[in-house]
């Protein structure tokens, strides 16, 4: 599995919004500049998440985006449902009722079903607030490095 680029940019430029825009709205050249994406490109991934609910925008030469609602209620698995529509592992399929059918339900079993049940537990249980303070910590710790 590989988060696409769009979602990778979608998740970046989410934690992007969710620290700037404490007291106002984001316009997105802003968000496109300090995370070095393309804007064009951050529209179309804008356009996803606004359809889902996750971002609302501000119309207008003062315009910009804000979360709908609080980073905390934003969940990973929403984001990139958001932008990927599933982002789990196929299932195992056969035409066949053979030793191949066999196999597959064992790799199905055993593998995909067991990671997409964690892959599901994980994402929905992180969210954008986590992600926002991962972000902060790291600007911290960064801020206290010293060099000679």
């Amino acid at each position: 599995m590989k988060l696409s680029k769009k979602s990778r940019y979608g998740l970046r430029a989410l934690v992007d919004l969710a620290v700037h825009s404490k007291s106002e709205h984001v316009a997105l050249y802003s968000i496109a500049e300090r995370n070095h994406i393309s804007q064009q490109y951050l529209e179309q991934v804008f356009a996803s998440l606004r359809r889902a609910g996750i971002v609302k925008s501000i119309k207008g030469s003062q315009g910009g985006y804000l979360l709908s609602k609080p980073s905390k209620t934003i969940t990973a698995a929403d984001i990139l449902t958001a932008l990927e529509g599933e982002y789990e592992f196929e299932p195992e399929v056969s035409a066949f009722e053979d030793d191949s059918a066999l196999a597959m339900k064992a790799v199905q079993s055993l593998i995909i079903e067991p990671v997409n049940q964690k892959l599901n537990d994980y994402l929905t249980n992180l969210t954008l607030a986590d992600l926002e303070k991962e972000y902060e910590e790291n600007g911290r710790s960064a801020q206290d490095m010293y060099y000679i």
